[in-house]
Protein backbone atom coordinates (compact mmCIF):
# COMPACT_ATOMS: atom_id res chain seq x y z
CA UNK A 1 0.00 0.00 0.00
CA UNK A 2 2.68 2.48 0.41
CA UNK A 3 4.47 1.79 -2.64
CA UNK A 4 0.94 2.56 -4.31
CA UNK A 5 0.57 5.52 -2.14
CA UNK A 6 4.22 7.17 -2.81
CA UNK A 7 4.14 6.08 -6.77
CA UNK A 8 0.62 7.98 -7.05
CA UNK A 9 2.69 10.84 -5.27
CA UNK A 10 5.11 10.97 -6.87
CA UNK A 11 3.33 11.05 -10.43
CA UNK A 12 1.00 13.92 -8.94
CA UNK A 13 3.39 15.91 -8.27
CA UNK A 14 5.16 15.00 -11.64
CA UNK A 15 1.88 16.20 -13.66
CA UNK A 16 1.53 19.05 -11.68
CA UNK A 17 5.31 20.45 -12.29
CA UNK A 18 4.72 19.79 -15.99
CA UNK A 19 1.68 22.18 -15.97
CA UNK A 20 3.72 24.62 -14.48
CA UNK A 21 6.31 24.44 -16.90
CA UNK A 22 3.87 24.19 -19.95
CA UNK A 23 2.27 27.76 -18.44
CA UNK A 24 6.13 29.24 -18.40
CA UNK A 25 6.87 28.10 -21.38
CA UNK A 26 4.15 29.36 -22.97
CA UNK A 27 4.13 32.82 -21.55
CA UNK A 28 7.98 33.09 -22.73
CA UNK A 29 6.47 31.61 -26.19
CA UNK A 30 8.64 28.90 -26.24
CA UNK A 31 8.36 25.04 -26.92
CA UNK A 32 8.56 23.48 -23.00
CA UNK A 33 10.92 20.58 -24.68
CA UNK A 34 14.13 22.68 -23.06
CA UNK A 35 12.84 23.53 -19.82
CA UNK A 36 11.08 19.79 -19.00
CA UNK A 37 14.87 18.61 -20.10
CA UNK A 38 16.38 20.73 -17.78
CA UNK A 39 13.68 20.39 -14.78
CA UNK A 40 14.06 16.91 -15.44
CA UNK A 41 17.97 16.88 -14.61
CA UNK A 42 16.79 18.01 -10.86
CA UNK A 43 14.64 14.75 -10.31
CA UNK A 44 17.46 11.71 -12.37
CA UNK A 45 20.39 10.18 -10.97
CA UNK A 46 22.77 12.84 -9.14
CA UNK A 47 19.52 14.90 -8.86
CA UNK A 48 18.28 16.29 -5.84
CA UNK A 49 15.06 14.31 -5.33
CA UNK A 50 15.12 11.12 -7.43
CA UNK A 51 11.41 9.89 -8.47
CA UNK A 52 12.78 6.29 -7.25
CA UNK A 53 8.95 4.76 -7.06
CA UNK A 54 7.70 5.90 -10.25
CA UNK A 55 10.98 5.33 -12.25
CA UNK A 56 9.77 2.11 -13.78
CA UNK A 57 6.45 3.96 -15.05
CA UNK A 58 8.01 7.04 -16.66
CA UNK A 59 10.73 4.66 -18.72
CA UNK A 60 7.65 2.75 -20.30
CA UNK A 61 5.46 5.23 -20.87
CA UNK A 62 8.44 7.15 -22.75
CA UNK A 63 8.58 4.64 -25.30
CA UNK A 64 4.75 5.06 -25.84
CA UNK A 65 5.84 8.93 -25.97
CA UNK A 66 7.95 8.41 -28.88
CA UNK A 67 5.76 5.90 -30.55
CA UNK A 68 2.49 8.25 -30.32
CA UNK A 69 5.02 11.18 -31.62
CA UNK A 70 5.82 9.27 -34.75
CA UNK A 71 2.22 8.21 -35.66
CA UNK A 72 1.20 12.05 -34.87
CA UNK A 73 3.26 12.58 -37.20
CA UNK A 74 3.17 9.90 -40.11
CA UNK A 75 -1.14 11.09 -39.56
CA UNK A 76 -0.18 14.48 -41.46
CA UNK A 77 0.98 12.71 -44.60
CA UNK A 78 -0.19 10.14 -47.40
CA UNK A 79 2.01 7.45 -48.25
CA UNK A 80 2.17 8.77 -51.86
CA UNK A 81 3.08 12.29 -50.50
CA UNK A 82 6.01 10.10 -48.71
CA UNK A 83 6.82 8.18 -51.64
CA UNK A 84 7.76 11.41 -53.55
CA UNK A 85 8.92 13.49 -51.16
CA UNK A 86 11.84 10.45 -50.53
CA UNK A 87 12.37 9.82 -54.30
CA UNK A 88 12.84 13.73 -54.05
CA UNK A 89 15.22 13.94 -50.89
CA UNK A 90 17.45 10.81 -51.43
CA UNK A 91 20.16 13.80 -52.42
CA UNK A 92 19.39 15.62 -48.91
CA UNK A 93 19.55 12.10 -46.78
CA UNK A 94 23.06 11.91 -48.68
CA UNK A 95 24.24 15.08 -47.84
CA UNK A 96 22.87 14.88 -44.00
CA UNK A 97 24.47 11.56 -43.86
CA UNK A 98 28.45 13.03 -44.94
CA UNK A 99 27.75 16.24 -43.09
CA UNK A 100 26.45 14.79 -39.68
CA UNK A 101 28.43 11.36 -39.20
CA UNK A 102 32.31 12.26 -39.86
CA UNK A 103 32.60 14.83 -37.43
CA UNK A 104 31.06 11.82 -34.31
CA UNK A 105 33.75 9.54 -35.55
CA UNK A 106 36.42 11.99 -35.99
CA UNK A 107 35.82 13.25 -32.61
CA UNK A 108 35.69 9.69 -31.38
CA UNK A 109 39.15 8.54 -32.18
CA UNK A 110 40.46 12.33 -31.12
CA UNK A 111 39.14 11.59 -27.35
CA UNK A 112 40.49 8.17 -27.47
CA UNK A 113 37.79 5.63 -28.05
CA UNK A 114 38.50 2.39 -30.56
CA UNK A 115 36.86 2.61 -33.77
CA UNK A 116 33.79 0.74 -32.95
CA UNK A 117 33.12 3.20 -30.14
CA UNK A 118 34.00 6.27 -33.11
CA UNK A 119 31.45 4.43 -35.05
CA UNK A 120 28.38 4.83 -32.40
CA UNK A 121 29.70 8.60 -32.08
CA UNK A 122 28.90 8.77 -35.67
CA UNK A 123 25.43 7.61 -35.55
CA UNK A 124 24.77 9.78 -32.15
CA UNK A 125 25.96 13.27 -33.55
CA UNK A 126 24.47 11.81 -37.02
CA UNK A 127 20.36 11.45 -36.30
CA UNK A 128 18.08 13.94 -34.82
CA UNK A 129 15.63 13.52 -32.69
CA UNK A 130 12.07 12.63 -34.22
CA UNK A 131 10.17 13.00 -31.10
CA UNK A 132 11.53 16.86 -30.52
CA UNK A 133 11.71 17.92 -33.93
CA UNK A 134 8.03 16.27 -34.40
CA UNK A 135 6.93 18.42 -30.90
CA UNK A 136 8.84 21.23 -32.11
CA UNK A 137 6.79 21.70 -35.02
CA UNK A 138 3.57 20.56 -33.72
CA UNK A 139 4.35 23.92 -30.76
CA UNK A 140 5.36 26.71 -32.63
CA UNK A 141 2.87 25.94 -35.54
CA UNK A 142 4.93 24.87 -38.25
CA UNK A 143 3.21 21.58 -39.85
CA UNK A 144 1.65 23.38 -42.34
CA UNK A 145 5.09 25.52 -43.30
CA UNK A 146 6.32 25.06 -46.77
CA UNK A 147 9.31 23.75 -45.57
CA UNK A 148 8.12 21.03 -43.25
CA UNK A 149 8.11 18.06 -46.06
CA UNK A 150 11.79 18.29 -46.71
CA UNK A 151 12.51 18.77 -42.33
CA UNK A 152 10.09 15.35 -42.16
CA UNK A 153 12.16 13.60 -45.58
CA UNK A 154 15.40 14.17 -43.72
CA UNK A 155 13.82 12.78 -40.19
CA UNK A 156 12.03 9.79 -42.16
CA UNK A 157 15.65 9.14 -44.11
CA UNK A 158 17.11 8.98 -40.89
CA UNK A 159 14.83 6.97 -39.19
CA UNK A 160 14.90 4.60 -42.28
CA UNK A 161 18.98 4.47 -42.06
CA UNK A 162 18.73 3.83 -38.62
CA UNK A 163 16.68 0.25 -39.34
CA UNK A 164 20.32 -0.72 -41.43
CA UNK A 165 23.02 1.37 -38.73
CA UNK A 166 21.38 -0.30 -36.13
CA UNK A 167 22.48 -3.77 -36.89
CA UNK A 168 25.55 -2.97 -38.26
CA UNK A 169 26.52 -1.07 -35.18
CA UNK A 170 25.60 -4.56 -33.11
CA UNK A 171 28.03 -6.84 -34.85
CA UNK A 172 30.87 -4.82 -35.01
CA UNK A 173 30.45 -3.94 -30.91
CA UNK A 174 29.93 -7.71 -30.92
CA UNK A 175 32.92 -8.33 -33.12
CA UNK A 176 31.34 -9.52 -36.12
CA UNK A 177 32.60 -10.72 -39.80
CA UNK A 178 31.49 -8.46 -42.97
CA UNK A 179 29.24 -11.64 -43.50
CA UNK A 180 26.81 -11.10 -40.38
CA UNK A 181 26.97 -7.70 -40.74
CA UNK A 182 25.25 -8.29 -44.22
CA UNK A 183 23.02 -10.66 -42.88
CA UNK A 184 22.04 -8.07 -40.02
CA UNK A 185 21.43 -5.06 -42.21
CA UNK A 186 19.92 -7.19 -45.49
CA UNK A 187 16.86 -8.91 -42.36
CA UNK A 188 16.58 -4.98 -41.43
CA UNK A 189 15.90 -3.82 -44.85
CA UNK A 190 13.66 -6.51 -45.83
CA UNK A 191 10.95 -5.60 -42.98
CA UNK A 192 11.45 -2.39 -43.95
CA UNK A 193 10.65 -2.53 -47.36
CA UNK A 194 7.75 -4.65 -46.27
CA UNK A 195 6.43 -1.91 -43.78
CA UNK A 196 6.56 0.38 -47.06
CA UNK A 197 4.76 -1.60 -49.70
CA UNK A 198 1.90 -2.77 -47.05
CA UNK A 199 1.02 1.19 -46.28
CA UNK A 200 0.96 2.07 -50.02
CA UNK A 201 -1.29 -0.90 -50.66
CA UNK A 202 -3.19 -1.35 -47.76
CA UNK A 203 -4.01 1.73 -46.29
CA UNK A 204 -7.78 1.52 -46.78
CA UNK A 205 -7.94 -1.86 -45.32
CA UNK A 206 -6.84 -0.19 -42.21
CA UNK A 207 -9.12 2.72 -42.60
CA UNK A 208 -11.97 0.24 -42.62
CA UNK A 209 -10.81 -1.53 -39.67
CA UNK A 210 -10.42 1.66 -37.63
CA UNK A 211 -13.63 3.32 -38.42
CA UNK A 212 -16.14 3.95 -36.00
CA UNK A 213 -19.04 6.75 -34.79
CA UNK A 214 -17.27 5.99 -30.62
CA UNK A 215 -14.26 8.10 -29.90
CA UNK A 216 -13.50 5.06 -27.48
CA UNK A 217 -13.53 2.83 -30.38
CA UNK A 218 -11.13 4.54 -32.55
CA UNK A 219 -8.28 5.50 -29.63
CA UNK A 220 -8.35 1.92 -28.37
CA UNK A 221 -7.95 0.78 -31.90
CA UNK A 222 -5.34 2.87 -33.20
CA UNK A 223 -3.26 2.43 -30.34
CA UNK A 224 -3.53 -1.32 -30.20
CA UNK A 225 -3.03 -1.28 -34.26
CA UNK A 226 0.12 1.25 -33.28
CA UNK A 227 1.82 -0.71 -30.62
CA UNK A 228 1.54 -4.29 -32.86
CA UNK A 229 3.16 -2.57 -35.33
CA UNK A 230 5.91 -0.31 -33.58
CA UNK A 231 7.06 -4.21 -31.48
CA UNK A 232 6.81 -5.72 -34.37
CA UNK A 233 9.21 -3.79 -36.41
CA UNK A 234 11.49 -3.13 -33.40
CA UNK A 235 11.66 -7.20 -33.09
CA UNK A 236 12.72 -7.20 -36.64
CA UNK A 237 15.38 -5.24 -36.45
CA UNK A 238 14.01 -2.15 -37.62
CA UNK A 239 12.76 1.04 -35.21
CA UNK A 240 9.28 0.81 -33.33
CA UNK A 241 9.14 4.85 -34.25
CA UNK A 242 9.43 3.88 -38.08
CA UNK A 243 6.19 1.58 -37.58
CA UNK A 244 4.33 4.25 -36.04
CA UNK A 245 4.95 6.56 -38.35
CA UNK A 246 4.05 4.24 -41.20
CA UNK A 247 0.73 3.47 -39.36
CA UNK A 248 -0.05 6.78 -39.50
CA UNK A 249 1.04 7.40 -43.33
CA UNK A 250 -1.09 4.05 -44.36
CA UNK A 251 -4.68 5.61 -43.05
CA UNK A 252 -6.51 8.00 -45.61
CA UNK A 253 -6.94 11.79 -45.18
CA UNK A 254 -10.81 11.41 -44.02
CA UNK A 255 -9.67 8.60 -41.04
CA UNK A 256 -6.57 10.97 -40.08
CA UNK A 257 -8.10 13.62 -39.36
CA UNK A 258 -10.49 11.40 -36.62
CA UNK A 259 -7.04 10.09 -35.62
CA UNK A 260 -5.80 13.29 -34.61
CA UNK A 261 -8.06 14.29 -33.08
CA UNK A 262 -8.80 12.19 -30.47
CA UNK A 263 -5.30 10.89 -29.95
CA UNK A 264 -3.90 14.48 -29.30
CA UNK A 265 -4.07 14.61 -25.69
CA UNK A 266 -2.72 11.51 -25.20
CA UNK A 267 0.26 12.06 -27.12
CA UNK A 268 1.02 15.41 -25.42
CA UNK A 269 0.50 13.04 -21.97
CA UNK A 270 3.11 10.51 -23.04
CA UNK A 271 5.43 13.05 -24.97
CA UNK A 272 6.40 14.84 -22.16
CA UNK A 273 6.91 11.90 -19.89
CA UNK A 274 9.33 10.59 -23.01
CA UNK A 275 11.35 14.17 -22.17
CA UNK A 276 11.25 13.61 -18.68
CA UNK A 277 12.66 10.19 -18.76
CA UNK A 278 15.60 11.45 -21.08
CA UNK A 279 16.49 14.04 -18.25
CA UNK A 280 16.05 11.62 -15.24
CA UNK A 281 18.44 9.42 -17.41
CA UNK A 282 21.29 11.74 -16.91
CA UNK A 283 23.66 12.47 -14.10
CA UNK A 284 25.28 15.77 -14.62
CA UNK A 285 28.04 15.47 -12.51
CA UNK A 286 29.52 12.73 -15.79
CA UNK A 287 29.29 15.33 -17.90
CA UNK A 288 31.52 17.91 -16.13
CA UNK A 289 34.96 16.54 -17.54
CA UNK A 290 34.05 16.16 -20.86
CA UNK A 291 31.85 19.28 -20.93
CA UNK A 292 34.45 21.00 -23.67
CA UNK A 293 34.97 18.44 -25.91
CA UNK A 294 31.01 18.24 -25.72
CA UNK A 295 30.47 21.99 -26.55
CA UNK A 296 32.49 21.60 -29.80
CA UNK A 297 31.01 18.99 -31.02
CA UNK A 298 27.44 20.56 -30.23
CA UNK A 299 28.77 23.76 -32.13
CA UNK A 300 30.03 22.01 -35.08
CA UNK A 301 27.24 19.62 -35.47
CA UNK A 302 24.82 22.00 -35.25
CA UNK A 303 26.01 24.26 -37.89
CA UNK A 304 26.25 21.03 -40.52
CA UNK A 305 22.66 20.06 -39.37
CA UNK A 306 21.67 23.79 -40.19
CA UNK A 307 23.48 23.02 -43.70
CA UNK A 308 21.47 19.94 -44.31
CA UNK A 309 18.25 21.75 -43.73
CA UNK A 310 19.16 24.30 -45.65
CA UNK A 311 20.21 22.39 -48.46
CA UNK A 312 16.70 19.98 -48.16
CA UNK A 313 14.79 23.08 -48.04
CA UNK A 314 16.45 24.43 -50.99
CA UNK A 315 15.28 21.60 -53.08
CA UNK A 316 11.89 22.28 -52.57
CA UNK A 317 12.36 26.02 -53.74
CA UNK A 318 11.65 27.29 -50.25
CA UNK A 319 12.97 30.66 -49.63
CA UNK A 320 15.53 32.04 -47.15
CA UNK A 321 13.59 32.42 -44.16
CA UNK A 322 11.65 28.69 -44.61
CA UNK A 323 15.95 27.50 -45.27
CA UNK A 324 16.68 28.94 -41.86
CA UNK A 325 13.82 27.14 -39.97
CA UNK A 326 14.24 23.97 -41.79
CA UNK A 327 17.90 23.76 -40.67
CA UNK A 328 17.72 24.90 -37.21
CA UNK A 329 14.24 22.45 -36.72
CA UNK A 330 16.87 19.55 -37.44
CA UNK A 331 19.04 20.73 -34.99
CA UNK A 332 18.10 18.93 -31.49
CA UNK A 333 19.61 14.95 -30.96
CA UNK A 334 17.14 12.82 -28.75
CA UNK A 335 16.00 9.52 -28.46
CA UNK A 336 17.99 7.29 -31.22
CA UNK A 337 21.12 9.13 -30.09
CA UNK A 338 20.60 7.48 -26.52
CA UNK A 339 19.83 4.42 -27.84
CA UNK A 340 23.48 4.32 -29.87
CA UNK A 341 25.19 5.31 -27.12
CA UNK A 342 23.59 2.76 -24.97
CA UNK A 343 24.38 -0.10 -27.38
CA UNK A 344 28.22 1.04 -27.25
CA UNK A 345 27.91 1.58 -23.43
CA UNK A 346 27.00 -2.09 -22.88
CA UNK A 347 29.46 -3.51 -25.29
CA UNK A 348 32.02 -2.27 -22.80
CA UNK A 349 32.26 1.25 -24.14
CA UNK A 350 31.69 3.27 -20.79
CA UNK A 351 33.76 6.15 -21.42
CA UNK A 352 30.88 6.96 -24.73
CA UNK A 353 28.50 7.19 -22.06
CA UNK A 354 29.25 10.56 -20.69
CA UNK A 355 30.24 11.98 -24.10
CA UNK A 356 26.75 10.84 -25.96
CA UNK A 357 24.70 11.95 -22.48
CA UNK A 358 26.43 15.86 -22.42
CA UNK A 359 25.98 16.02 -26.64
CA UNK A 360 22.65 14.91 -26.85
CA UNK A 361 21.50 16.86 -23.51
CA UNK A 362 22.65 20.38 -25.17
CA UNK A 363 21.24 19.79 -28.28
CA UNK A 364 18.68 18.80 -26.90
CA UNK A 365 17.96 22.07 -24.95
CA UNK A 366 20.13 24.29 -27.50
CA UNK A 367 17.82 22.97 -30.54
CA UNK A 368 14.53 24.00 -29.58
CA UNK A 369 15.79 27.55 -28.38
CA UNK A 370 17.52 27.91 -31.31
CA UNK A 371 14.56 26.75 -33.61
CA UNK A 372 12.51 29.62 -31.73
CA UNK A 373 14.71 32.48 -31.94
CA UNK A 374 16.01 32.26 -35.19
CA UNK A 375 12.26 33.18 -36.33
CA UNK A 376 12.80 36.59 -36.34
CA UNK A 377 15.94 36.60 -37.96
CA UNK A 378 14.78 35.04 -40.66
CA UNK A 379 12.05 37.19 -41.21
CA UNK A 380 14.50 40.32 -41.41
CA UNK A 381 16.50 37.97 -43.89
CA UNK A 382 13.10 38.41 -45.98
CA UNK A 383 11.55 35.89 -49.00
CA UNK A 384 13.41 35.54 -52.16
CA UNK A 385 11.09 35.14 -55.10
CA UNK A 386 9.56 31.81 -54.96
CA UNK A 387 9.80 29.82 -58.44
CA UNK A 388 7.22 29.81 -60.86
CA UNK A 389 4.69 28.01 -59.87
CA UNK A 390 5.20 27.96 -56.04
CA UNK A 391 3.83 30.46 -53.10
CA UNK A 392 5.76 31.62 -50.83
CA UNK A 393 6.63 30.41 -47.21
Amino acid sequence: MEHVAQLLLELGLLFFGLSLIGLLARRLGLSSVPFVLLSALALGEGGIAPLTTSEPFIEAAAEVGVVLLLLALGLEFTAGELFASLRHHGPSGLVDLLLNAPPGFVAGLLLGLPWQGALALAGVTWISSSGIVARLLGDLGRLANRETPAVLSVLVLEDLAMALFLPLLAVALAGGGPATAAAGVALAAGAVGLALLAAQRQGHRLGRLLASDDDEQVLLRLMGLTLLVAGLAQAAGASAAVGAFLVGLALPATVADRARAVLGPLRDLFAAIFFVAFGLSTDPGAVLPVLPAVLLLALVTAATKVATGWFAARRDQVAVPGRLRAGTALVARGEFSVVIAGLAVAAGIPELGPVATGYVLVLAVAGPVLTRFTEPRAQRAGPRPPAPGRTAP
